[in-house]
Parts: structure tokens; C-alpha cells; sequence
């Protein structure tokens, strides 16, 4: 359940944001790389996000 109320939502930002920073301000990186630099950014974001966020969502640990 954590995976779709947390990870997966700051995956897909991370992602978007990655993209549209890498298209506006870095023209000069090959499209290719674009995307594997993006690819990268959502892995990582979602491993890190994964274990920074509590297992047991309302109750006391």
C-alpha cells in the first residue's frame, strides 16, 4: 500500500521534472542520455523514497 500512496507519486515527479529541466537546460546532452539520466533519477528516487517513509502508515511504531 505505501508504494502507491508515496513511491510511486514522487517517481513520477521526479521523472517529469528530471525531463523538463534536462530539455530546457541542457540541449546539448543526446536525446538518448536524456532519457537514461532521467531513468536513473526515478530509480534511485523511488529507492530512497521507499525505505524513508514508514512501513505502518497510521500507527504508532
Amino acid at each position: 500500500m505505501r508504494a502507491f500512496k508515496f513511491v510511486i507519486p514522487i517517481m513520477l515527479i521526479v521523472g517529469s521534472v528530471s525531463w523538463i529541466m534536462l530539455e530546457r537546460n541542457h540541449t546539448e546532452v543526446p536525446e538518448a542520455s536524456r532519457l537514461l539520466i532521467t531513468i536513473g533519477a526515478i530509480i534511485v528516487s523511488g529507492v530512497i523514497s521507499h525505505f524513508l517513509f514508514p512501513k505502518n502508515e497510521g500507527g504508532n511504531q
